[in-house]
Formats: structure tokens, C-alpha cells, sequence
């Protein structure tokens, strides 16, 4: 397993093989709106899933890890408070988009040459149907990977992906469409037809 940066709960950042975090400090905890148990019990949760969107929509695994403990930090910083487990993670990857989105507004060659730095997503063991794949979302913007991850994967609402990028969410209904049209173009010209849809709910 890579070995990925974790923060702790009074904010010291760890290495780890992928692990909760392994801090004390209840005053820093309550600092921060989660004891040591809550936040160990809510990063087990939502760590694998929330690394896999920043390596989706970044297309970098190594940049996945280091906008991914950049969230949990400033998940901590926030002290914010959720009224329920699903409140606190969609506050999670709003941090988390609100990240990508940072990094993506940088100027192109800073972003380019970083790219360059860093080692490819690792496509090991997959078909060429799966490279193909690979290869048609990463001609998407950022954007709309974002929005056909949390549609398709994450499985949320359109109302939901609507907070986290902070747009309308009738609007959610005409980007996620055109993201799907533009997928399948791209996919129709390596030669694969695409079938039937899914994704969040109105």
C-alpha cells in the first residue's frame, strides 16, 4: 500500500500505510467538533472514498494523497460541526472540491510541470477497454469528472452535487447531461458504444 500522510486530530500530520489517524489530544478535538474516537471512526468511513474522487477528478494518485489530508486538516481547522454523519461528509468533499479547484486555477505550466513531477495514475492490470476508459475521462475537464463521480459513484442528488459545486441544481440537470454526451462521444470514437445510464436523483 502507498505510503499517504494522514492528519491527527490535533492537527499533526503522520506517516502511515493508509491507516486511521493515531493522535491524542481531547481538548484539540473538541477544538476541532470530533473527540479522538469520532474522527478515527469517521476517517475509516470516508477516506477510501473521498481519495478515489481526488484521484478521479485529478488524474494523479500522488496529488490525490496530498489534497486528501489536506481536507481532513482543514476539516479539523473548521471545527465544524455536522448534524449528522452524511451533513459532515458532504462538508468533507466540499473542502475537498473546493481544493481541487484551487490547484486547477494555477497557472497552466505550475500545474503542467507538477504534473510532470509526479508519477501516472496506475492503470496496472487493466484491459484496454479500461485504458480506453482512462483515457476518455481524463480528456474531460475537471468539472465534469467531478460531476459524473459524485452522480454516478458517490450516487448523490442533484441538489447535493448543486452545494458542492456551488451552483443551481437545475443547472446540475444540464452539466451533468453534457458531461455524459461528451463522455460518450469520446468513447463512441475509440470505437465502444456506450448503453444506458445512471446516476444521482433529482
Amino acid at each position: 500500500m502507498t505510503e499517504v500522510a494522514v492528519p491527527t486530530i490535533d492537527g499533526v500530520v503522520s506517516r502511515t500505510g493508509g491507516g486511521p489517524p493515531t493522535a491524542a489530544g481531547a481538548a484539540a478535538g473538541d477544538r476541532a467538533g470530533m473527540d479522538e474516537a469520532t474522527f478515527r471512526a469517521f476517517y475509516e468511513r470516508t477516506a477510501p472514498a473521498l481519495r478515489a474522487y481526488l484521484q478521479r477528478v485529478s488524474g494523479n494518485r500522488t496529488l490525490a494523497d496530498d489534497l486528501l489530508q489536506d481536507s481532513y486538516v482543514r476539516l479539523l481547522r473548521s471545527r465544524f460541526v455536522g448534524t449528522s454523519d452524511d451533513h459532515t461528509r458532504h462538508y468533507l468533499y466540499r473542502i475537498a472540491t473546493n481544493l481541487l479547484n484551487d490547484h486547477f486555477r494555477r497557472p497552466r505550466r505550475e500545474v503542467a510541470e507538477l504534473h510532470e513531477s509526479l508519477p501516472a495514475p496506475d492503470l496496472a492490470g487493466g484491459s484496454e477497454l479500461r485504458h480506453d476508459l482512462q483515457d476518455a475521462l481524463a480528456t474531460l475537464t475537471p468539472r465534469e469528472r467531478a460531476l459524473l463521480w459524485l452522480a454516478h459513484v458517490e450516487g448523490w442528488s442533484h441538489l447535493e452535487i448543486a452545494a458542492n459545486q456551488r451552483v443551481k441544481a437545475a443547472s446540475v440537470r444540464v452539466m451533468l447531461f453534457r458531461a455524459r454526451q461528451r463522455l460518450a462521444d469520446l468513447l463512441r470514437a475509440r470505437g465502444l458504444a456506450p448503453t444506458g445510464r445512471s446516476g444521482g436523483t433529482s
